[in-house]
C-alpha cells in the first residue's frame, strides 16, 4: 500500500475518524493508532503503521 498523509477529525470512544488529502475519510480503531492523538493531529501511514507528522 502506497504511503498516505491523514488528520484526525472526528473521536468517539475507541473509535478515530481521519480525513486524507483527497477529503475521503477512514474510520479506524483507536488502538491502531499513535498514543495521545487529538483532532487535528497529523498521521503518516506507511509500512503497517501510522506515525505523528509535524504539522
Amino acid at each position: 500500500m502506497t504511503p498516505h498523509d491523514y488528520e484526525v477529525i472526528k473521536i468517539e470512544g475507541e473509535y478515530v475518524t481521519l480525513k486524507d488529502e483527497n477529503g475521503e475519510e477512514l474510520f479506524i480503531a483507536a488502538a491502531l493508532l499513535p498514543p495521545f492523538i487529538d483532532i487535528g493531529t497529523r498521521l503518516h501511514y506507511e509500512n503497517l503503521e501510522y506515525t505523528v507528522t509535524e504539522p
